[in-house]
């Protein structure tokens, strides 16, 4: 029997980070598989069937060693849920072979706003003023860091902004999912599914990858396995308009890959702009957390007693606050 994941905003935060490091991390490979820095270049469908390739041989031999059965997978939300997050990655792999990576970064970091937005009326999850503040705050950050020049405009940056709204919609699939399955199943019927749309999506555009580009390739498969994860885990532990923020760091992320493997030193203005996004994310854990310290009020007597005789003990498990996170 399914048993959803208990309600724990520190915790979902944190896995939501650790996610946002490695999905950096692959960006940083993409970037190199694409432009020609391990090889011919690679076509972004070729990198994005390779993420879904080696993240599925890895979750499906786990599922084999631990024998873990796939029981009654709801395939239309996983269809769409994968959909959106092969139609996003691939959107993003294409970006960053044409515009910097930080630019194609900071476009595609609207999907938390996107996957906020349509948590109210898909979900049914209240966003109040301190989380569209936060919300606000972040873009912000996001804004100094874009830099706008004419140059954000051009078609290549149209690709990450269209990754980002895609990738919007597949935290309300990952949500939706979350309140139904179990996150190992979740991981392997997605990436099953990824597998099976990739492969047919890279026969025209396929080519021999070099033996530094097949190790590249494999790193991406195995890293976002790690993020898939993490994510997952997370957004099954809160509200996704609360989690959704937090992917933001993958920008702090590859801020700091960049300084470490490229010797690239954030400028004042980015370090501006980090400081605006991680402050915008620390507003909704203090938010997240006061609200958890609260203890709900009683209800009289009186209430109780014609809530049971309605029924009302019995929850639905529709509502943000059913636990079913």
């Amino acid at each position: 029997m399914f048993t959803p994941k208990a309600h724990n905003p520190p915790l979902a935060a944190g896995l939501i980070l650790l996610a946002s490091a490695f999905i950096a991390a692959t960006t940083l490979l993409a970037k190199a598989l694409s432009t020609g820095a391990l090889g011919p270049p690679l076509h972004p469908l070729q990198i994005s069937h390779a993420r879904f390739l080696f993240a599925f041989m890895i979750f499906a031999g786990a599922a084999v060693a631990m024998r873990q059965p796939i029981r009654r997978p709801h395939w239309g939300l996983h269809i769409g849920r994968t959909l959106c997050g092969w139609g996003g990655i691939s959107l993003m792999f294409a970006a960053v072979a044409h515009i910097a990576m930080g630019d194609a970064t900071a476009i595609s970091f609207l999907n938390p706003v996107f996957a906020m937005m349509l948590a109210i009326p898909l979900l049914g999850e209240r966003v109040g003023r301190i989380r569209w503040s936060a919300a606000a705050i972040a873009i912000t950050g996001m804004v100094i860091l874009l830099r706008p020049t004419p140059d954000s405009f051009q078609p290549a940056a149209l690709l990450a902004l269209a990754a980002a709204m895609v990738m919007g919609m597949e935290l309300i699939f990952i949500k939706k999912l979350t309140r139904r399955e179990g996150i190992f199943q979740i991981l392997v019927v997605n990436n099953f599914v990824g597998v099976c749309i990739a492969t047919a999506a890279v026969l025209a555009v396929w080519q021999m990858p070099e033996p530094a580009q097949w190790l590249a390739l494999m790193a991406v498969g195995g890293l976002m396995a790690c993020a898939q994860t993490a994510f997952v885990n997370g957004m099954a532990r809160a509200d996704a308009s609360f989690v959704a923020p937090f992917s933001y760091a993958t920008l702090i992320f590859a801020t700091l890959y960049d300084l470490a493997v490229f010797g690239v030193v954030p400028d004042t203005v980015s370090i501006l702009g980090a400081a605006v996004i991680m402050a915008g994310a620390l507003l909704l854990a203090l938010r997240e957390g006061r609200a958890a310290a609260v203890p709900p009020l009683p209800l009289p007597a009186q209430t109780d007693t014609a809530a049971v005789a309605n029924g009302a003990d019995k929850p639905t498990g529709d509502g943000p606050g059913s636990g079913q996170h």
